[in-house]
């Protein structure tokens, strides 16, 4: 065997290697103290999106002027986008304030993602099985009249 095979075959083996690997990347999702109810909606909705799709997500919450002086404000929306997001998010790094900015990173739950994935088609199957036997009874009920 030669050196430029050699070489060759060693290339395709990384190049393999690199296809085989996930890569992660992180989102940032950015909130201010005073957003309203259909952003916030908004904002969170991408996040989910973000987790479903594997990415981690950095939430950032920004304070201007004397917003800093209330991070209550801060934790009580990031605490928010936490109940929203429910079982698909899992906290990496809690919310922590870095001089006018607060951030948190989540990453999706494996565990819940998969287990909702399984809920939702059982649950898809028992509603295609009660239409089932109520198509059934009706049909039924009618040929014995």
């Amino acid at each position: 065997m030669d050196y430029g095979k050699f070489r060759y075959e060693e290339a395709q083996k990384q190049k393999e290697s690199r296809k085989k690997t996930s890569h992660i990347t992180i989102k940032e999702v950015k909130f201010r103290p005073k957003i309203g109810k259909g952003d916030f909606d908004t904002k969170v909705r991408h996040m989910h999106d973000f987790l479903n799709d594997g990415h981690k997500v950095k939430v950032t919450l920004q304070f201007r002027g004397r917003e800093v002086a209330h991070p209550e404000l801060g934790s009580r929306i990031l605490d928010a986008v936490l109940e929203e997001l429910g079982p698909l998010a899992k906290v990496e790094t809690q919310a922590r304030l870095e001089g006018r900015n607060m951030t948190m990173v989540l990453v999706p739950d494996r565990k819940s993602s998969k287990k909702s994935d399984n809920d939702s088609k059982t649950s898809q199957n028992n509603e295609e099985r009660q239409s089932d036997a109520k198509n059934e009874d009706q049909q039924d009920s009618g040929e014995a009249v």
